[in-house]
């Protein structure tokens, strides 16, 4: 299980737990529902601290990735030009 559907499971279980307990305390409604909108905002929160953290998790690897990619290329240019080199000089 990769690590982002670990959070997201531990999210939604501690969403429904915390949903799961607001409802069966005994409380008034308006309480109830006072105490469900600030559970509802703080994970609203969390989520969104959380993409935020993945977005720029993403971003580092897009850019390592494109790092490599253009190493890459320039190796193997280099690679294609010493080896038309050697040919051309072969076939004199």
């Amino acid at each position: 299980m990769t690590k982002g559907k670990f959070a997201l499971g531990a999210i939604v279980g501690a969403a429904a737990g915390i949903v799961a307990g607001l409802l069966t305390a005994p409380k008034s409604g308006k309480e109830t529902r006072a105490d469900l909108k600030e559970k509802a905002s703080e994970l609203k929160e969390e989520a969104a601290k959380r993409a935020g953290d993945v977005k720029d998790r993403s971003e580092e690897v897009v850019g390592d990735l494109t790092d490599k990619a253009v190493e890459l290329k320039e190796r193997s240019e280099r690679a294609v030009e010493a080896a038309k080199k050697g040919f051309n000089e072969s076939g004199k």
